[in-house]
């Protein structure tokens, strides 16, 4: 086990896995000869992309007893993660998760977390409530509200923090992992008074709170008692609002070739600007490069840019456009 200090920039709670991602492009499962193996699950893909940035990162989660779970550990640490958080269900398997690559917008997932995922086996009782107090950032998914007793513990967590800064919830709607919408609508909007930033797209945000127009939603994430609602538009860019701002920035252009873990870059990024400080504007320009790095890449988490990349990148788009 690594050696936790005595506080964590980011600390994210959530879905952990094993990515098995084809490496061919254009051709469903059925068809599909090589894969390669990655580490996976939006809240570790969050943590993995901060500590790309520098930062100290722990995720909350767990995994099976079993070769999988194995792999989880030994990548989290190599890839800069504490484990001091990562538990082990005894009696559910570590999941894994299929997708196929039909650039540039087209990549199905298939998840297999049944009978339960590990990750929402989370208990309220096993969470270290001084280390998520503490945190600079805490960062929770909507996926973590689907199942009880995650629910429970997300919902401590949260009370935990009393609504300290940079305390953010992951709109991350996936609809195979809830009853209904309607199910989901009602566990976020009893999350969202207790989250100072809210992040998500279009489709997420009509889930949160019934808009799917960019500006109508960052309002109403607004009304529901964020500080920060964040809405991911894709193609068209990213929206941020503020009750004294409003921020927009364009897209950063690339080639894309898998877009699945583009959001957990941008998120490691928010992470970076908000730990650091930044105005909005530049913590959205970071994040939304970042994310679009990964979406030039394959795979998920070992996609993750490093800081210099990100300004790099940033610094070369600032010379084309001169």
């Amino acid at each position: 086990m690594n050696t936790t200090p005595t506080t964590f920039d980011v600390i994210t709670i959530g879905r952990v896995g094993v990515d098995i991602y084809p490496l061919q492009d254009g051709v469903g499962l059925e068809d599909v000869e090589t894969f390669g193996k990655y580490l996976g699950g939006s809240a570790t893909n969050v943590a993995i992309a901060a500590a790309r940035q520098g930062h100290r990162t722990a995720v909350i989660t767990r995994t099976g007893d079993d070769p999988f779970g194995r792999f989880v550990r030994r990548e989290l640490v190599r890839l800069g993660v504490s484990d001091a958080f990562l538990g082990v269900e005894q009696d559910l398997l570590t999941p894994v998760t299929f997708c196929e690559i039909f650039p540039p917008d087209d990549f199905p997932l298939y998840f297999y977390r049944r009978p339960k995922a590990p990750d929402l086996a989370i208990t309220a009782a096993s969470l270290d409530l001084d280390a998520i107090r503490d945190a600079g950032v805490f960062w929770a998914t909507v996926t973590g509200l689907s199942e009880e007793p995650s629910v429970s513990a997300h919902h401590v967590a949260l009370a935990a923090r009393g609504r300290r800064r940079h305390t953010v919830l992951d709109l991350d709607y996936r609809p195979m992992f809830w009853h209904s919408p309607a199910d989901a609508t009602r566990e976020v909007r009893r999350a969202l008074p207790h989250v100072t930033v809210a992040v998500g797209n279009r489709e997420e945000c009509e889930i949160a709170v019934g808009e799917t127009e960019p500006h109508r939603a960052a309002d109403a994430l607004l009304d529901h008692g964020v500080e920060l609602a964040i809405v991911k538009q894709g193609p068209k860019g990213v929206l941020a609002k503020t009750r004294d701002e409003t921020v927009e920035v364009p897209p950063f252009p690339v080639e894309v070739v898998n877009g699945l873990g583009a959001g957990d870059g941008f998120g490691g990024a928010l992470c970076h600007g908000l730990l650091e400080g930044w105005d909005l504007e530049r913590t959205l320009r970071f994040a939304n490069v970042a994310g679009a790095i990964v979406a030039s890449r394959r795979e998920c988490s070992t996609a993750m840019p490093t800081t210099s990349e990100v300004e790099a990148a940033l610094e070369g788009a600032s010379n084309a456009a001169h």
